[in-house]
């Protein structure tokens, strides 16, 4: 899937906003820098879901005649196997087009004749087609202040209403699945509006990626540990390339130097875009270090840590550490080897991404820090750089701890085992974003599911013939659970 989306990539789903001397912050389910976003143009992949357009407000929470703004909200769906009364599956949309998501998220498309599920991907607001003004508007607080987590999810609440209402078809139960950005979204709504669906799957959703309920550096960590556990030489190789990367933005024609060893398509005109093309690469790697060939990110192949850390190791030790990082890297941009240079400096939004760095400078602010064990440079994170980034690009300061207020996260165990029911929390070792995910059962029906070999929501993508046994064993745990679901809510039904 996505998401993720993130998960964005979330995706999630990146966005460097601090200082050049700090560390990119790479947001759940998506790709995204201000200083790089590479991506190729694609066109809109072909799905079995028909789109459809919603009448949306634009702001659920007051009553000015602003509010009262009508926009146009896209959604996906697909009714092939539904029947009136049988279940719902919506899928949670993250932080860009709702069609990357629908693509690649073929295990809801998989489930849905055992279910014979009505699937509806929902776009989120302020992303692909679902934008409430004008592109060339989306520049500053005063429409931007209209995009949020608890606007998208009222948004959400709204349609499902209305769609079930439309189909004649209000006692249909509601799965909500999400990946990345989209599973924090899943997991949210259930616990916001546990009267429109009876439970959620929440895949690589890192809900505790706030304030300091984990340790800042752990993302990183996990980052270093995946390569480290493909290759001790490989990890020390990634480690070394920085300061020999550094020392090229020293000399009088190192950006040439650079320009020619990173194939890029046009002189350099710093050394960050070389850093952060790097850094890129081997942290969205990690994320997706799926156990087959897949094309969510970029075209990579089956296991792409491991064959990165091939690549370092193949080389001559007589090779720099700088020159055997880079071509390593260049699998990520060019497994497909259709690329003759890359575009490093330039910022392609491929897949409708434009508002992410609104909602990480306003509510989506989670610290991340480099320690000295990781194989990049050892960062600290400055709410106060951050902060004035945000104010100096958009006039107006995070709320660092509005998630944790508005969601919850703190002691998170003690306060849903007594709250909360029917969240299933999917997590993958490999995925660095795991170490902000539910890794333990809270109660019987707020459940953890986690193996050691799995990648981002790598459960929501569509199952193949060279799936792992683990991988299989995971998504049977979840059918089970949600078919659990929908038998006590038909079962309650009856009797009421």
């Amino acid at each position: 899937m996505a998401s993720s989306s993130f998960f964005l990539w979330l995706l999630l789903f990146a966005v460097a906003l601090a200082a050049v001397e700090s560390i990119p912050v790479f947001v759940p389910g998506a790709y995204k820098s201000s200083l790089l976003k590479k991506q190729v143009k694609s066109a809109k992949p072909e799905i079995p879901y028909e789109a459809h357009y919603f009448p949306q407000v634009l702001d659920h929470f007051t009553f000015r005649p602003r509010s009262y703004k009508i926009f146009y909200q896209k959604y996906l769906m697909n009714s092939q196997y539904w029947h009136e009364g049988a279940p719902i599956f919506v899928y949670t949309g993250n932080e860009g087009d709702i069609e990357w998501f629908a693509a690649n998220t073929g295990f809801m498309l998989d489930i849905a004749p055992k279910f014979r599920a009505l699937l509806v991907f929902i776009e989120h607001r302020f992303y692909g087609e679902s934008l409430p003004f004008h592109k060339k508007d989306l520049n500053s607080a005063k429409t931007l202040g209209y995009l949020s987590s608890q606007q998208a999810l009222a948004d959400y609440a709204v349609l499902i209403r209305s769609l079930k209402r439309n189909l004649s078809s209000e006692a249909s139960p509601v799965v909500v699945f999400g990946g990345s950005y989209g599973g924090m979204l899943a997991a949210w709504f259930r616990l916001k509006y546990p009267h429109v669906a009876i439970g959620a799957l929440a895949s690589s959703a890192p809900i505790l990626q706030f304030d300091d309920i984990t340790p800042w550096s752990s993302f990183y960590d996990a980052v270093s540990q995946d390569f480290k556990e493909a290759s001790l030489n490989c990890y020390e190789v990634i480690k070394g390339a920085w300061t020999e990367l550094d020392a090229f933005g020293k000399r009088k024609d190192g950006l040439e130097k650079l320009s020619k060893m990173f194939r890029a398509c046009k002189k350099l005109s710093s050394v960050d875009y070389a850093r952060n093309w790097l850094w890129s690469a081997f942290t969205y790697t990690a994320m997706v270090n799926y156990p087959m060939e897949a094309n969510f990110m970029k075209h990579l192949p089956a296991y792409p840590v491991e064959e990165m850390c091939k690549i370092i190791d193949g080389h001559s030790p007589r090779a720099t550490k700088l020159s055997r990082a880079v071509a390593a890297a260049s699998l990520y941009y060019n497994y497909s080897k259709t690329e003759k240079c890359f575009k490093l400096e330039d910022e392609d939004n491929d897949h409708g991404l434009q508002g992410w760095n609104w909602q990480a400078c306003t509510e989506m602010v989670m610290p991340m820090t480099c320690s000295n064990g990781s194989m990049f440079p050892p960062s600290p994170y400055s709410y106060k750089e951050f902060a004035d980034d945000c104010s100096r690009q958009f006039g107006v300061w995070p709320r660092e701890h509005w998630i944790t207020t508005e969601f919850g996260g703190m002691r998170i165990n003690l306060v849903l085992k007594r709250f909360g029911s029917n969240i299933i929390f999917s997590n993958g070792m490999q995925d660095p974003w795991s170490r902000g995910g539910v890794l333990k059962n809270i109660s019987s029906s707020i459940v953890a599911l986690v193996t050691e070999k799995g990648a981002h929501h790598v459960d929501f993508r569509s199952a193949t013939n060279k799936d792992p046994e683990w991988l299989i064993d995971q998504r049977r745990q979840e059918v089970e659970i949600i078919q659990k679901w929908l038998q006590e809510y038909y079962a309650d039904s009856k009797q009421d």
